[in-house]
C-alpha cells in the first residue's frame, strides 16, 4: 500500500520537526551537543521493532537478527520519514553550536 504524498510531506516536516525541537531542548537543558543525534537511533528502533529493548541484552542474536528482518522490510516511505527525524536531530546539533559560536551562554 503507498502513502498518499501529502501525508508523506506531512510526516516528513512532523519528524525533522520533532526531533529537532525535542534535540534543541535535550541541548539546552543537558549542554550536550549531539545527544539527541547519538539517541536517535534507539529511539528509530524502537519505534521499527516489535523486540522487547532487554532481548538485545538477553538475546542478541536473535534480536539483531529481527532488527535487520524489520528494518529491511520498511517501505520506502517509512525509511524517508525516519531519515527526517535523524536530520532534524542532527540539524539541532549543528544549531546548537552556531548559537554557542556566536555567544549565546544559556545555549
Amino acid at each position: 500500500m503507498q502513502m498518499p504524498l501529502p501525508l508523506l510531506l506531512i510526516s516528513i516536516l512532523l519528524f525533522f520537526v520533532l526531533f529537532f525541537g525535542i534535540g534543541f531542548l535535550l541541548n539546552m537543558l543537558l549542554r550536550m551537543t549531539w545527544i539527541m543525534a547519538i539517541i536517535y537511533p534507539v529511539v528509530a528502533i524502537l519505534i521499527v521493532d516489535k523486540v522487547r529493548f532487554t532481548d538485545y541484552i538477553t538475546s542478541p542474536s536473535a534480536s539483531f537478527s529481527s532488527l535487520g528482518t524489520s528494518i529491511s522490510n520498511l517501505a520506502a516511505a517509512d525509511l524517508i520519514i525516519l531519515l527526517s527525524g535523524l536530520a532534524g536531530a542532527i540539524t539541532a546539533g549543528f544549531t546548537m553550536r552556531v548559537l554557542r559560536k556566536k555567544g549565546y551562554r544559556m545555549f
